[in-house]
């Protein structure tokens, strides 16, 4: 998996908020078709961010000033915000140490180790950073898709560039400088990733008959391989440590071998996939019964399918995150902690409210912070 184990990608399911007017209507397509299958917060994926500076004295009230419609990432133990006044960055204590004014309508965040990748769904403006400085500052010829960034700074940005199905991938490496392209004539662009080694590169499109992954090595121009899954959508890719894929489609989990064999390994059909969160190599889905209100489960699996823990629930998800074994959820009556077999952990304050939060984002082993509309409150787990 294309991730640092101990600080996962923010990676929040990013055509969720593409705007209308300015994607081509087959990515809405896609969205809408995700909407139905999906989330009660908006979003698909929700990452674990847990960051190795535990002993580090922390705030426990962090503010931010970035505007609206505002997303979070870890960044080394620091704090990444943006919103549609640009980024700003936090150190463990809610000091500002970065701040970048632009314009973003659907801004987005992601990270890998302390690098990470800022961008305007659906606008041209992207910004490579750390905690300190902005290292890449770009503006796009075509309107921005989505973008990823891998642990070693590289970073790939999808665009639309011409016609509605004429979608764009063009890999930076760290410096900023692009290395590589990939025009695709047919099917519309929907993300791409790295590996962690910057010699290869995924591809997913949507087709008329399904789900594509286009697999490029970095040294060739030509396609080294495809996959194709026939009328299925594909939400979302992640590389796992062994060089394999976890595919999340909107009814299943699907586990790709290098070989490209492919093997179902969780069926939910059953059940609406209303979030999940993949860390390393094994992932929480978030299911929900048709019909029944609230009413669902949450089930930690690992890449081989094999259920690691199970508990059904009837309370709001708002939102959920995962890492260094254990999860988050942000409920509609407050913050619960699991370890990854679902065994509830004891909170540290009961007293701390969570009212009005509308995403966590975990930072520290055992910590999350609870965003809402101007702050974010620190949770913990009782040592």
């Amino acid at each position: 998996m294309d991730e640092d184990p101990k600080k996962t990608v923010l990676r929040k399911k990013r055509l969720i908020r593409i705007a209308g007017s300015l994607l081509s209507l087959a990515v809405l397509t896609y969205i809408a078709i995700a909407l139905i299958s999906g989330s009660q917060s908006g979003h698909f994926r929700f990452f674990g961010l847990f960051s190795d500076s535990e002993n580090a004295q922390m705030a426990s009230e962090f503010f931010f000033d970035v505007g609206r419609n505002r997303v979070f990432a870890d960044l080394g133990g620091s704090l990444a915000a943006a919103g549609t006044l640009g980024l700003q960055v936090l150190d463990a204590g809610g000091y500002e140490t970065l701040r970048d004014s632009f314009r973003m309508a659907t801004p987005m965040v992601c990270s890998q180790g302390d690098r990470a990748v800022s961008y305007d769904i659906g606008g041209t403006s992207v910004r490579v950073f750390n905690n300190s400085e902005v290292l890449v500052s770009i503006e796009t010829d075509g309107l921005i898709i989505a973008a990823s960034i891998n642990k070693n700074g590289w970073f790939a940005v999808c665009t639309q560039e011409g016609g509605a199905s004429k979608g764009t991938v063009t890999v930076y490496n760290d410096a900023g400088n692009p290395t590589y392209r990939v025009n695709l004539a047919s099917g519309y662009l929907l993300t791409a990733v790295l590996t962690s080694d910057n010699k290869s590169l995924a591809v997913l499109n949507l087709t008329p008959g399904g789900s594509r992954i286009s697999f490029y090595e970095l040294n060739s121009e030509d396609v080294d391989h495809i996959f194709e899954l026939p009328g299925k959508l594909i939400l979302d890719m992640s590389y796992t440590t062994g060089g394999t894929m976890l595919l999340v489609t909107e009814n299943s989990l699907i586990g790709l071998g290098k070989k490209n064999e492919d093997t179902e390994i969780y069926d939910f059909a059953g059940r609406r996939l209303g979030g999940y969160a993949i860390y390393v190599d094994s992932i929480v889905l978030y299911l929900l019964d048709y019909n029944v209100g609230y009413s669902g489960g949450i089930i930690s699996i690992d890449e081989k399918g094999s259920v690691l823990g199970e508990i059904e629930t009837d309370r709001e998800i708002i939102d959920l995150t995962y890492g260094d074994g254990q999860i988050a959820l942000l409920r509609g009556d407050g913050i619960a902690f699991f370890e990854t077999s679902l065994e509830e952990l004891p909170l540290a304050d009961d007293s701390v409210s969570s009212v009005g939060a509308t995403k966590i984002i975990s930072f520290g082993k055992g910590r999350v912070l609870a965003a809402g509309d101007h702050s974010a409150v620190v949770f913990r787990v009782e040592s």
